[in-house]
């Protein structure tokens, strides 16, 4: 009885919706900056905006206290270019991104990471946060400043990610923006941008959302708005009941509400075409098997016979003691962690490259697992199973790895680090096997050989075209964390979002009224509400979704051409005219999931009409046209930047450093000096 299909089958039968429900009741609120999205980025955002002395709200389709994909913590923190260990400077690392990224990045954003990564930690320690060895736990360990007591990841010579106690990251975060009086508005679902006179393309006033518990309806107005609310995942792959295991460490309430939210508006996107392998709800728990990637970095690999894997530096030389692992070749300045790199190896020769004949990325890959280990697997060199072997690497280094590492990391700490030692794990006797499954979501261990099924594909780094106050083209409205084009992980959410908090609080002083047109909302709340009139409906929301999945993967996978796509978008609109309009809808949870959908199909559309616009190849992009198989022709090394006003999609290609053109100034510490919002003092 105690369970689901018991309750279901007791007299009882289903329980009764817990909550009042009042889809009548519509509420008003005013503020100074709103923020939509309640994550890393958002909650930053408010914070810095609330020092400033603007009144803050912040709306999070969840409990802010932890939502987003840095809800569940975080174990490093990257780019920190300006901590007192550091060998590098904010201008040469982020052109080493963006160099290592062929360009396809948001300069701009980058260096912002880079300029205020180090700074956003300190901020972090004041509200809570531990990022020192304060127990003096890893004295003497290679990875630890005495002096700091600050502890490095990946590249100990150049110091620039450093290892962090972020576990209670969002609760911190949380604590203070209540300490500000930030006024936080959890479980109500943004779903349409306010403009000015109802239009789209004209100046951003607020926005509007649904209470997923209540149902009530929100008009948020403000004077400037922050969208933090992230990508999108569930597109093309979805199984809810595999997503909260596994979906690797992105929340899977991601439904890109927020780009959907952009496009209807009338903002420009970049590099929305772009998507990527991806294991999706198919892969284990995050760093909860045996791996020697990212947390994992440095563990060795052994076969069932004991066989260790070798590991090899950027030109694929073996590297023969553990503490090489961490540091850069000898000739090499420093190394960048994966994701930048992972294509950057002399096995990985293409088009675009250096003068020397090897890509961009090469100059900053980090050392890894030898690339060729499924051909050596294959030939019989080593013997499946694998396994993580943590009892060889040295006390402290296995510790870091276990217990610092994976126990901080978003989704480590209860499922793997307490549960593990709970059932008798012990790193010093056990190993964990490593899956050969294609695609977990760690480079070095990816077994796949030739082109993924189309199911396991994931969102690129699509997202809003931003200008160095990271302002997107509608006025009043600003982007942080990864609702901007090429946005980064933890760190750079953090960073772009106290960043964008001072700008968005600068903006909001010179704006006297908001005035909202009445027809817009209630346009809005018809759209919205016109789900619950559906009587009879039989079709359920993940129904709906895996079928926007099925399209995305039929039409818009791997390979690309004009007519798949055109067909993929005309049946995505047969969707939403036709399935969508047949959804059941019994509690404003459902009507939620319902406009997620929604958001889907919006999302869908607005990669399939980047797709249509980028009329090339690209490996840069990891992006293939059978119809235009010309790879990285010169005249699309471009962003295609797309926008939808009108009923129409407009598209322009634009420099892939437009960063650092006219109208901005020609390096980035300039840039950063001119537009940059300084703080005040709380």
């Amino acid at each position: 009885m105690n369970s689901w299909l018991g309750l279901v089958k007791s007299a009882s039968g289903l329980p009764s919706w817990p909550y009042p429900v009042r889809y009548d009741t519509l509420r008003v609120i005013e503020s100074d900056v709103l923020v939509l999205g309640g994550g890393i980025a958002g909650s930053h955002a408010a914070i810095n905006a609330a020092r400033m002395g603007a009144k803050v709200v912040v709306t999070d389709k969840g409990p802010t206290v932890r939502s987003g994909s840095g809800g569940a913590g975080v174990d490093h923190w990257q780019l920190a270019c300006t901590n007192p260990c550091s060998r590098l400077s904010p201008d040469e690392v982020a052109h080493a991104v963006h160099e290592s990224l062929s360009g396809y990045d948001c300069g701009a954003l980058r260096y912002i990471h880079c300029t205020e990564s180090w700074d956003t930690l300190l901020d972090c320690e004041n509200m809570g946060v531990q990022i020192r060895d304060l127990n003096d736990e890893f004295v003497g360990a290679d990875f630890r400043d005495s002096k700091t007591k600050l502890m490095f990841a990946y590249d100990y010579v150049n110091r620039h990610t450093i290892r962090v106690h972020g576990h209670n990251m969002k609760r911190r975060l949380y604590k203070e923006m209540k300490r500000l009086g930030v006024k936080i508005h959890d479980r109500v679902m943004m779903t349409r941008l306010l403009t000015e006179h109802g239009k789209p393309g004209n100046r951003v006033l607020g926005a509007m959302g649904v209470n997923t518990r209540t149902g009530e309806f929100y008009v948020f107005k403000a004077k400037a708005t922050v969208m933090a609310m992230a990508r999108v995942e569930r597109l093309w792959s979805f199984v809810s009941e595999l997503s909260g295991a596994a979906s690797n460490f992105m929340d899977p309430n991601n439904c890109g509400d927020g780009l959907a939210m952009g496009w209807h508006a009338g903002a420009e996107f970049a590099m929305t075409e772009q998507s990527q392998p991806g294991g999706g709800p198919y892969q284990y728990i995050p760093y909860g098997v045996g791996n020697s990637d990212n947390s994992w970095h440095g563990t060795p690999i052994v076969d069932a016979r004991g066989k260790e894997v070798p590991w090899v530096n950027r030109d694929n030389l073996e590297i023969s003691d553990v503490q090489n692992r961490f540091r850069p070749a000898d000739d090499q300045l420093f190394t960048l962690c994966n994701g930048i790199t992972s294509r950057g190896r002399k096995t990985y020769m293409d088009k675009g490259g250096t003068p020397s004949g090897f890509p961009a990325h090469y100059k900053y890959a980090w050392n890894v697992l030898v690339p060729d280990l499924p051909e050596r697997i294959k030939k019989g060199e080593f013997t499946l199973p694998l396994y993580s072997d943590l009892t060889s690497l040295p006390y402290q280094e296995r510790r870091a790895i276990f217990g610092l590492m994976v126990g901080n990391e978003g989704k480590t700490r209860i499922p793997v680090y307490e549960t593990y030692t709970k059932a008798g794990f012990d790193p010093e006797k056990d190993m964990l096997q490593v899956p050969l499954m294609p695609l977990q979501g760690y480079t070095n261990m990816n077994m796949w050989a030739g082109v993924p099924p189309p199911y396991l594909r994931a969102f690129g780094g699509g997202g809003l075209l931003v200008d160095w106050r990271l302002a997107t083209n509608l006025p009043g409205l600003y982007a942080a964390g990864s609702s901007v084009f090429g946005g980064g992980a933890h760190a750079s959410a953090a960073s772009s979002g106290r960043y964008v908090g001072r700008q968005a609080a600068a903006h909001a002083v010179n704006v006297q009224t908001i005035n909202v047109e009445s027809s817009q909302v209630d346009n809005e709340r018809k759209r919205v509400f016109g789900r619950l009139r559906r009587n009879g409906g039989y079709i359920g929301w993940k129904e709906l979704n895996i079928g926007i999945a099925r399209v995305m993967q039929d039409y818009c996978g791997a390979l690309r051409n004009e007519e798949s796509l055109k067909i993929g978008g005309e049946i995505l609109e047969q969707i939403k005219e036709s399935e969508l309009q047949q959804a059941f809808v019994n509690n404003p949870h459902e009507l939620a999931h319902i406009l997620e959908c929604e958001s889907l199909i919006t999302v869908g559309h607005m990669v399939m009409e980047a797709s249509l616009a980028r009329k090339a190849s690209s490996t840069h992009m990891g992006y293939s046209r059978s119809d235009y198989p010309d790879i990285d022709p010169p005249e699309w090394d471009k962003l295609v930047a797309v926008q939808r006003l009108n009923e129409t999609t407009r598209a322009r290609r634009i420099p892939l450093n437009y960063h650092l053109q006219e109208p901005y100034a020609s390096t980035y510490e300039e840039n950063y000096k001119r537009y940059a919002v300084k703080h005040k003092v709380s």
